[in-house]
């Protein structure tokens, strides 16, 4: 512990290593960045606001919603803040809580998508038992539980990091502060440590995506019984489902499924599920949704004209 004493700051080499494309990259994720809040903040005003927040699937959806809001805050700011700047640099503590924060947010994002795979399950498979298994306290108790694995999942990773000695260098070619990048600067050898990283987050990932996508067949084969209205709803659902899923489970697969050391580009797809992924989710939500294009304009109504009595 105490050789932590001689790395007090982390320094990004040059994230793209060309001045003109992180200054693209700069306006490009700054605009993402204002989608996302954007997106997000509509998602979970029209669903607060309406009828929605008393169905399950959108209880689920206004959580998924607050964790992309935040899980985007913890990291793209910072990024875009770095982009332009000439010596991109982050503290050692600062660096370790972005890495908790950002793991224990993305931790509590993928139980509440399993969350929304068991409530899509119920919904096709145990249709006349839905309402009593899928009630607001079981709802909260899913949610609920979501936090705990999530907090376990990054305290773990956080004790991992805080007992490895950092004698220097301190230069990562990466973003943000992750334990990957942070175990190619550790001073002993980290075979066994990597074992850890690898069980805690890409056993986790690598596990859980099949698992949805077993659920997601699932579903669709029990819609034979459904009607052609019922089916075309559950399809709409579950496709959108399907997409968030796989958007934010394969890069995160092929990141921590891999040991650190490896040559791979960890820094391009962690684009994918720090960025793009988040856009992406309110437009695939919103946009697809029936239910949702139908409320957001009444909502929206409804608040416009309570500001202008």
């Amino acid at each position: 512990m105490e050789n932590h004493n001689n790395v007090t700051e982390f320094v990004f080499t040059g994230l793209w290593g060309n001045k003109q494309i992180e200054l693209l990259l700069f306006f490009l994720f700054l605009l993402c960045y204002l989608i996302v809040l954007m997106g997000d903040f509509i998602i979970l005003f029209t669903i607060i606001y309406s009828h929605l927040i008393q169905q399950p699937m959108y209880y689920f959806l206004c959580h998924l919603s607050l964790m992309d809001l935040c899980y985007t805050t913890t990291v793209v700011p910072k990024l875009i803040r770095d982009l332009p700047a000439a010596r991109k640099n982050i503290s050692y503590n600062n660096c370790v809580t972005q890495l908790f924060t950002a793991h224990l947010l993305a931790g509590v994002e993928i139980f509440i998508l399993v969350s929304m795979a068991v409530d899509c399950y119920v919904a096709t498979v145990k249709p006349l038992h839905y309402v009593v298994i899928m009630n607001r306290p079981r709802c909260n108790i899913l949610i609920i539980v979501a936090w705990v694995v999530g907090f376990w999942h990054s305290i773990a990773l956080l004790l991992v990091v805080l007992s490895l000695p950092f004698c220097g260098p301190n230069q990562i070619d990466h973003y943000p502060c992750d334990v990957k990048p942070l175990l190619k600067l550790v001073c002993k050898d980290i075979h066994v440590v990597n074992i850890l990283v690898i069980a805690n987050s890409g056993v986790v990932v690598a596990v859980v995506f099949p698992v949805l996508l077993v659920s997601y067949i699932v579903i669709l084969y029990n819609l034979r019984t459904c009607s052609s209205a019922g089916r075309r709803k559950t399809l709409s659902t579950c496709s959108s489902h399907i997409m968030v899923v796989v958007l934010f489970f394969v890069p995160c697969i092929y990141i921590y499924i891999l040991p650190a050391g490896s040559e791979n580009k960890d820094k391009e797809i962690s684009v994918l599920y720090t960025v793009i992924a988040p856009m992406l989710n309110p437009l695939i939500y919103a946009l697809r949704n029936v239910e949702m294009k139908i409320a957001m304009p009444k909502v929206w109504s409804k608040i416009a004209h309570s500001k202008l009595k």
